[in-house]
């Protein structure tokens, strides 16, 4: 099962209250008594969500929060109130969706799969990843794989830090701009390669939790300490914020005193979670901020084709998972009538939140729900079905009646599958 919390219908503040912690959470949650065998946490930009093992959902969701609930300033109900819980095939379908970028702030990124690849790592060295979970997480990475090599759904490069880029250079000329980095993080990583890209001088790193000598020296850049900081705040054309830090980096008297004197403007690129830079700082003359809200308002679309196969992809990896307890994954008629059923399903929760209103997300949420669970109900007595057919040595009826029902073709060799199991 996954809870769920995303930039799709939770505002960016408490995505971040809920990352508080994160890194322990995990290992927080398994163990000594609990409902949870295994848990991997996916904590991004724009993003929070849990994926757990356990055979009592409701106890594991309680677990979740009540650990949320005392690591976080926000109370049980809000907590309750900000995670969508998905159980089986539709936490798969999920999760795939997600390391796909199909539900990015900007659709296609390739930046989410390897963030899902970094949750699954931390997870194993942490010891709270089961074999279950370790088999999902495998199959998300190799369906991002699949779609990125396969349907032309991100060939534009376009990401968070692009996007975020592209609103920047509305203020300042970035093949000019002299830039910090605030941050040692993967994002970082990323936006110091696009930056020099551009054309930006670096001025050097900086790192709240003191990562910025070894950054520093795989990037070929300066690590600056607190003082380098404030005297390179006076020389900058641009900072990039992305440390993850909880507590605020910049202040707005802190970028005030820095700035006395200088008529230049400064940009600030603030793309961390747990924001980076006080909010009173965009309130300073000379300064503008450009952050996750920003990018999420200015954020491309894809083509409609490149969505389309990617999530036919999605579906037949989805039909396909198996948990190596399940063997109805293995009847191909099962994976093909699952595979039709979830592309139909994928395809209409995409057109509802396409045409539903940004102030409901409840409702939108609810009609999301009642879909799956339709999607559901719609399989169960074709799989139930199919067992009695093969026990009573009456496949071929089954297969005809698909066939005629459905125009499937259930004859498709498994060399055919865009996501094979195994690597």
């Amino acid at each position: 099962m996954s809870l769920v919390a995303s930039h799709r219908n939770r505002d960016l503040a408490l995505l971040e209250q809920l990352s508080v912690g994160a890194d322990s959470l995990g290992a927080t949650v398994v163990g000594g008594g609990s409902p949870i065998r295994g848990a991997v946490v996916l904590p991004t930009c724009n993003r929070f969500e849990v994926y757990l093992e356990t055979d009592d959902a409701l106890a594991g969701r309680a677990t979740v929060i009540a650990e949320l609930a005392r690591t976080t300033a926000l109370d049980r109900d809000r907590i309750d109130a900000a995670l969508m819980t998905y159980e089986g095939d539709d936490a798969v379908q999920h999760l795939l969706s997600v390391a796909t970028g199909l539900e990015s702030m900007v659709v296609g990124e390739r930046e989410i799969s390897g963030q899902v690849r970094r949750a699954l790592i931390d997870a194993q060295n942490r010891s709270h990843l089961t074999p279950l979970l370790d088999r999902l997480f495998q199959s998300a990475l190799r369906t991002a794989r699949v779609v990125a090599s396969s349907t032309g759904l991100g060939t534009s490069g376009r990401s968070v830090v692009s996007v975020a880029f592209d609103l920047a250079e509305q203020s300042v000329d970035l093949n000019r701009a002299r830039a910090v980095v605030i941050g040692t993080g993967a994002l970082a990583q990323s936006a110091v390669s696009s930056m020099l890209a551009r054309g930006v001088e670096m001025l050097g790193v900086f790192s709240p939790s003191g990562r910025a000598a070894d950054f520093a020296s795989r990037h070929g850049l300066r690590a600056l300490d607190e003082t380098e900081l404030n005297f390179s705040l006076r020389e900058a054309d641009l900072i990039l914020a992305c440390s993850g830090s909880e507590s605020t980096v910049l202040t707005a008297r802190m970028v005030a005193a820095a700035r006395a004197g200088v008529d230049a403007p400064l940009t600030i690129v603030d793309l961390a979670l747990h924001t980076d830079v006080d909010a009173d700082v965009s309130q300073l003359a000379g300064v503008r901020v450009v952050d996750l809200a920003d990018v999420g308002a200015h954020a491309p679309h894809e083509s409609p084709h490149a969505v389309d196969a990617a999530r036919d992809i999605v579906a037949h990896a989805v039909a396909r998972f198996e948990d190596g307890e399940n063997a109805r994954a293995l009847d191909p008629a099962i994976v093909a009538l699952r595979e039709h059923v979830f592309s139909l399903l994928e395809r209409e929760i995409a057109r509802t939140r396409s045409t539903a209103s940004s102030a409901q997300p409840e409702q939108t949420e609810a009609t999301e729900q009642a879909l799956r669970r339709f999607a559901k109900t719609l399989l169960h007595t074709p799989t139930v079905r199919a067992r009695e057919h093969a026990q009573a040595g009456e496949s071929d009826q089954y297969l005809d009646a698909i066939r005629a029902l459905y125009g499937i073709d259930v004859d498709m060799p498994d060399e055919a599958c865009p996501a094979p199991l195994h690597d």
